[in-house]
């Protein structure tokens, strides 16, 4: 288990399982200022102490755990386009590469005709229609649209 804390928590691995923090082999050889005021009777009493808060740093852990996921979500719903759809609204429909025409190259167009949507299938599809009124077998999602202006 790592030492170094992670960002999501701000915690240790170990310290969340443990309730306290990793010792390296070296720190317990060589006096250091983290532990050279710590005695038998002092040392018992604060891992008891730190043994009582840790289901709190748990819980704090936790609580910026979800913090740090809501940033992310709200972040990127700020790049997210919203394209709110309806009935009789006139969309582009992407060419799928089978119905593109092998001699434009890439110079070719990559949405069909105007479509216009008839139907809402499910969250996200829709049935589409010709200008001439011819509905389309399949149900098109609105990765595959776009919004068409006259």
């Amino acid at each position: 288990m790592g030492t170094t804390p992670k960002t999501s928590t701000g915690e240790t691995p170990y310290s969340l399982v443990y309730g306290t923090d990793a010792v390296i082999p070296i720190e317990v050889g060589e006096p250091i200022l983290r532990y050279s005021y710590e005695s038998g009777l002092s040392n018992d009493e604060s891992r008891r102490q730190e043994l009582d808060e840790v289901e709190e740093r748990r819980d704090m852990a936790y609580i910026r755990m979800i913090v740090q996921k809501q940033q992310a979500e709200s972040y990127y719903n700020k790049k997210a386009k919203i394209r709110p759809l309806k009935v009789r609204d006139y969309m582009l429909k992407a060419k799928t590469q089978a119905r593109q025409n092998p001699w434009e190259g890439k110079l070719g167009t990559n949405w069909d005709d105007p479509y216009k949507i008839t139907t809402t299938a499910s969250k996200g599809s829709f049935k589409l229609e010709t200008m001439e009124g011819k509905l389309l077998p399949n149900n098109w999602n609105i990765a595959n649209l776009k919004y068409f202006n006259f």
